[in-house]
C-alpha cells in the first residue's frame, strides 16, 4: 500500500534467521513443494473462501517476502527476480500475455532521484539565521531531473491547508503570487481539527479525508501556482503516520520520467512541527493561532516577515525502466470489455537503518498478500468456463513510489478504460484468520461496492465503511488512477478497520492491526508460519465472486451521484451503449 510516508517505527535490522535465508533461497523459494502446509482449525467451512487457497497464498507471500527478492525495489535485481517469477506463475496458471507487443510486461519509464547531504539548509531572519537539518527538522526530496538543488533566499508563504475548492466555497490562496517562493501547508483538510460549532465543520467530510487533504494534492497545487518548493507541516494525527515514516525513504524519490510543461516543484517535503513552530516564532508569528485561522474561509496567505529559505544540496539522478506484469483471459463473447484485478508487486527494497545496518523491507503483506490474491483469482477463472468478458490480471510496479505503475497503465491502457467494467484492487490483507466483517475503502462511491457488500452478506459477514477515513486510504492505492479515469473501483485493505475475528473478536483484530502497523513498510513485514491466511482468502473470494459475475454479464457498474469521478465516466457513456 502506498504511503512513502507510514505508521512509522525505526526500520529493524535483518535478524539472523532472515540472513540465513539469503544464501540459495531463490531456488527453494520458487518451489511450492518446499513450503510446509499450514494446519487450520475447522472453525469455518472452506466453502466460505473457496475456490481460493489460503495455503497457496501463504506460499506466494513466502516467496515474494524472501530475502532473495531483496525487498522488490523497482530497478533493482529484486525487480528482475520478481518479474521473472510472476511471469512463470502466469504461464503455469495458463494465462495469455496481456502486455506490450504480445508479451507479459508493460514498460514504465521512471526517474529516480536521491538527495545528498545539504551543504546549506537554513532560514535567514532579520537578526539571525536558523540552521536546519535534513531528517531531524525537515525532510525533502525532488522529482526534478536536476543534479543540484539550489534555492537562494526564497520567501516563505503560509497558505493554510492550501485548498482551492470552488465547489465548496473555499480558496486558501486568494490569488497570492507563489512564483519563486516556498509554500508552507498544513496537512489534511480545513475541517480536520474543527470544533462542532465552527463554520467549516463537515465542509470537507469531517474526519473523512478528501483528496484536498492529501500531501500529493498540496504538491500538485504548489506546482500549478509556480512555487519553487512546498513544505508540509507534519503532525501525526493529520498525516496518519509519525515522523519516522516521513523520513523512511532516505531522500530518494521516483516519478514517471517527464519533461516539458507540468513540472513538479523543485523541492517537496515536510517540516516537523517543532521546527515549523520555531521558524514561525522567529518570524514573529504564532503557528498554533494560524492553524485556527486557517479553518476559516476568510483566511488569507501569510508571508513570513523577513524569513528567507536557502538550500544547496547535490542530487543523484538516474533513469530506469520498470515493468508492470500483465496476464489475461480473453473474453469469449465480448473480448473488448474488461474486468481487472490488480495489486502491486513492489516494496521498499534494501536500505540502512539509523545504526547503519543493512535491512530488507520485505513487503510480505504489503503487498505480497495482494499479489497472492491476484494469482488465486486467476487460477479460479482459468479452472472454470471461459469468461464472456476479458479478465485482466495486473501486477503493478512502483505503487510505493506514488502509484506510478498503475498511473502509467491508466495513461497507456492495454485495454480501453471506457470499456473496463471495474477495477478490483487488493492491498494489505489480514493474516489473523476468519472474520465477521470486512471494510470497504471509500464506501458509497459506486454500485460495484454494493455488489461486494451483498457477496459479503452471503459469506455470513458484514461490510462496513472504513473505520479510519481520516487516513485517506482511498487515495493511497492502485485503484485511484482508474477511478480518476472514470473506471468504477473496489479497494479492499484490511488496514481500514479492526477485524472482528471468529477467534477473539474485535480485541484480537485490534491487536493484529496494531502489531502489523509496527512492521508496516519495515523489515519485519516478513512471512510468518504463524499466519492464519483464511481471513485474507475470504476477502479474495469476495472479489472473485463479484468479478466473476461481472465477467459473465452485460452490466456496467456506475458511479453514484455526487461522486467526484462520475462526470469522467459519463463522458464515455456512448462507447458502452445502453447502460
Amino acid at each position: 500500500m502506498r504511503e512513502t510516508q507510514t505508521a512509522g517505527h525505526r526500520i529493524k535490522p535483518v535478524h539472523a534467521w532472515q540472513r540465513s535465508l539469503r544464501s540459495g533461497l531463490l531456488a527453494c523459494a520458487v518451489s511450492a513443494s518446499a513450503l510446509a502446509p499450514v494446519a487450520y482449525a475447522a472453525d469455518v467451512s472452506p466453502s466460505v473462501y473457496a475456490p481460493i487457497s489460503p495455503q497457496r497464498m501463504s506460499d506466494a507471500m513466502k516467496v515474494l517476502g524472501s530475502d532473495a527478492f531483496e525487498g522488490r525495489a523497482p530497478g533493482s535485481p529484486g525487480e528482475a527476480r520478481t518479474v521473472a517469477w510472476l511471469i512463470k506463475q502466469y504461464k503455469k496458471i495458463g494465462l495469455e500475455p496481456g502486455g506490450e507487443n504480445g508479451g507479459w510486461t508493460q514498460r514504465v519509464p521512471l526517474q529516480h532521484t536521491r538527495v545528498g547531504k545539504p551543504d546549506l539548509l537554513q532560514v535567514a531572519f532579520a537578526q539571525n539565521t536558523l540552521k536546519l537539518e535534513q531528517v531531524k527538522d525537515v525532510y525533502f526530496t525532488t522529482a526534478r531531473g536536476v543534479d543540484r538543488l539550489t534555492i537562494q533566499n526564497a520567501p516563505l508563504v503560509f497558505v493554510g491547508y492550501g485548498v482551492h475548492a470552488p465547489e465548496r466555497g473555499w480558496d486558501d490562496f486568494k490569488d497570492v503570487d507563489l512564483k519563486g517562493k516556498i509554500a508552507v501547508f498544513l496537512i489534511n483538510d480545513p475541517d480536520f481539527d474543527a470544533k462542532p460549532d465552527e463554520a467549516v465543520a463537515g465542509k470537507f467530510g469531517g474526519r473523512t479525508m478528501t483528496y484536498y487533504g492529501r500531501w500529493t494534492y498540496k504538491y500538485e497545487e504548489a506546482a500549478r501556482r509556480g512555487a519553487i518548493g512546498a513544505l508540509i507541516v507534519h503532525d501525526t494525527a493529520g498525516a496518519a503516520y509519525g515522523w519516522s515514516t516521513v523520513i523512511a525513504p532516505g531522500g530518494e524519490s521516483f516519478d514517471i520520467a517527464q519533461s516539458g510543461e507540468n513540472q513538479p516543484v523543485l523541492v517537496q517535503g515536510w517540516i516537523s512541527t517543532p521546527a515549523a513552530t520555531q521558524v514561525f516564532a522567529q518570524a514573529g508569528l504564532d503557528l498554533p493561532a494560524l492553524r485556527v485561522q486557517a479553518r476559516q474561509a476568510s483566511f488569507k496567505p501569510v508571508t513570513l516577515p523577513k524569513a528567507l529559505f536557502s538550500l544547496d544540496a547535490p542530487v543523484e539522478v538516474s533513469h530506469l525502466e520498470s515493468q508492470n506484469v500483465l496476464g489475461k483471459l480473453t473474453g469469449s463473447k465480448k473480448p473488448d470489455e474488461t474486468v481487472m484485478f490488480g495489486a502491486h508487486w513492489d516494496a521498499f527494497g534494501m536500505s540502512k537503518d539509523s545504526q547503519g545496518h543493512e535491512v530488507i523491507r520485505h513487503g510480505a503483506i504489503d503487498d505480497g498478500s495482494g499479489i497472492a490474491g491476484v494469482l488465486e483469482i486467476a487460477r479460479a477463472f482459468k479452472a472454470g468456463p471461459k469468461p464472456e468478458r476479458t479478465v485482466m490480471f495486473a501486477s503493478w510496479t512502483a505503487e510505493e513510489r506514488g502509484l506510478l505503475g498503475s498511473a502509467w497503465y491508466a495513461a497507456h491502457p492495454m485495454a480501453p478504460l471506457e470499456k473496463t467494467a471495474a477495477n478490483f484492487t487488493m492491498d494489505v490483507l489480514q493474516m489473523a484468520g476468519p472474520s465477521r466483517n470486512v471494510f470497504m475503502v471509500g464506501a458509497g462511491q459506486d454500485t460495484v461496492q454494493d455488489d461486494v457488500a451483498a457477496a459479503a452478506q452471503k459469506q455470513g459477514r458484514v461490510m462496513l465503511p472504513e473505520a479510519m477515513p481520516e487516513r485517506g486510504a482511498f487515495y493511497r492505492a492502485d485503484h485511484l488512477p482508474f477511478a480518476r479515469a472514470g473506471v468504477p473501483v473496489v479497494a479492499l485493505m484490511d488496514m481500514a478497520g479492526y477485524p472482528d475475528l471468529l477467534n477473539g473478536g474485535v480485541p484480537a483484530g485490534r491487536k493484529w492491526l496494531q502489531d502489523y502497523m509496527v512492521c508496516y513498510h519495515q523489515a519485519c513485514d516478513a512471512w510468518s508460519p504463524n499466519w492464519d491466511v483464511r481471513g485474507a482468502a475470504e476477502d479474495v473470494a469476495l472479489l472473485y465472486t463479484v468479478g466473476r459475475s461481472l465477467a459473465f454479464s452485460h452490466n456496467w457498474p456506475e458511479w453514484k451521484p455526487g461522486s467526484e469521478f462520475a462526470a469522467v465516466r459519463a463522458g464515455s457513456a456512448a462507447v458502452r451503449g445502453s447502460e
